[in-house]
């Protein structure tokens, strides 16, 4: 097998990307140069990375849905997702977050991650829910990181502090926008994991899932009243940042506790 060396070069080409990105925001060399370099970078590396998730993933006997791997499935379709967003978007200053983390997740799967088929391919049903949560807690991952630089943002604007960092970044208002618009989706695509979990998963509440399922409707009532109260309230800034983490550790809580539980714990 190759991935162990395209993991090692990707998770390398994921932290200089994030340096690069980090160096950008600080000091403001050329930035433009720099951007392209960084963004070339992770694209490099998501490549690669997208033949390891490959070669991880899809098992002949079924989906690898072990822990460190999912981390790792997760992580390269957050870096996807936003390295396609910054073809329209300018929100490549989540790199700064997303492309490390996507390091560290890329080397624990490589170092510490198991065989673990558990979906044969005849249970398609199954399969598209596992497919819809994972790109729902990717969408949902990428808004909470950008709710942390919105957190970010609208401090230094409160304490008066424009500086270099701030002047990298879109105006707050459009920050606001980008950061809904990404929960929106997200929304939506957890919404549909959860209904074709309830249509295709034989039992929600059994005693392996139980936690997961409570965890996964908790967050889901948490980002709908986040959604709900920015159109009833027009809900902003800390507010929204605040919401939107508290959501995500709850939804992360849900699906990586239970998994560490069963699999590093009970060694289910």
């Amino acid at each position: 097998m190759i991935h162990p060396a395209l993991t090692l070069i990707a998770s390398v080409l994921y932290l200089a990307a994030g340096t690069g990105l980090t160096l950008r925001l600080i000091h403001r060399p050329d930035t433009a140069t720099l951007r392209r370099v960084s963004l070339a970078g992770a694209g490099v590396a998501a490549a690669l990375h997208a033949v390891v998730v490959w070669q991880t993933t899809w098992q002949p006997g079924g989906l690898n849905l072990g822990l460190f791997n999912v981390a790792s499935l997760i992580g390269w379709l957050m870096t996807a997702l936003l390295l396609i967003t910054t073809v329209r978007r300018p929100v490549e200053n989540l790199g700064i977050l997303v492309l490390p983390l996507t390091a560290v997740a890329t080397l624990a799967s490589l170092a510490l991650g198991q065989p673990r088929a558990v979906s044969a391919p005849a249970l398609a049903g199954v399969d598209i829910h596992i497919l819809l949560s994972i790109t729902a807690y990717s969408i949902l991952g990428i808004a909470a990181a950008q709710s942390l630089l919105l957190a970010v943002q609208e401090y230094q604007l409160r304490h008066r502090h424009p500086g270099g960092f701030m002047r990298m970044l879109p105006p707050l208002q459009s920050m606001e926008v980008l950061l809904f618009t990404m929960l929106r989706i997200g929304f939506v695509i957890l919404t549909l994991a959860i209904a074709s979990g309830w249509l295709f998963v034989e039992d929600l509440f059994a005693q392996h899932l139980v936690h997961k399922t409570v965890l996964s409707l908790a967050a889901w009532v948490m980002f709908a009243i986040l959604l709900w109260g920015r159109h009833r309230y027009g809900w902003r800034g800390q507010t929204a940042a605040r919401w939107t983490l508290g959501a995500f550790l709850v939804l992360a809580l849900g699906f990586f506790g239970s998994k560490f539980v069963l699999e590093l714990v009970l060694g289910a």
